[in-house]
């Protein structure tokens, strides 16, 4: 049977959008096949803002995420295997999906050169940058403790 987590992915990011929320996606940047730019992984972790201003050529695939997006005005090609995916949640009020860590396995193989993400034109970038503040955390804000719960 085929993984669950794509399904999920697709459907809690629909939700967080549909409700005009701002989908952030946490990340476990220390596995393997995870492309992103090195000055945004904090404690081997990356929160990666994926609302439709701040990232261009988004595709939520069956064994990938993939997008452009700009860090300090650089755009960068991003490649997250769903492996890697620890939350994704709502900015603005911390509630959204935790994902197990799955066994140790190998990254899936790249995407194919035709699926992977195009040049991004200037596209015009949310107000106080396209990245998440430093050290912004899936705990909603003002609260102490993270609205997110591990599904079974």
């Amino acid at each position: 049977m085929t993984s669950n987590r794509p399904y999920l992915l697709r459907a809690i990011y629909d939700w967080i959008t549909d409700n005009d929320l701002t989908p952030y996606l946490l990340v476990d940047a220390q596995q393997q096949g995870v492309r992103v730019p090195p000055h945004v992984i904090k404690n081997g972790q990356v929160v990666l803002n994926l609302a439709m201003r701040a990232v261009a050529h988004l595709e939520l695939g069956n064994e990938w995420i993939s997008f452009q997006a700009r860090f300090s005005g650089v755009s960068h090609s991003i490649l997250v295997p769903l492996s890697a995916v620890l939350a994704l949640y709502a900015q603005e009020n911390g509630q959204g999906m935790m994902f197990p860590a799955e066994d140790e396995q190998e990254a899936p193989s790249s995407p194919a050169p035709a699926a992977a993400p195009r040049a991004v034109e200037d596209s015009p970038r949310p107000e106080g940058g396209d990245e998440p503040p430093p050290g912004d955390k899936p705990t909603g804000k003002g609260r102490g403790a993270s609205h997110l719960r591990v599904v079974k």
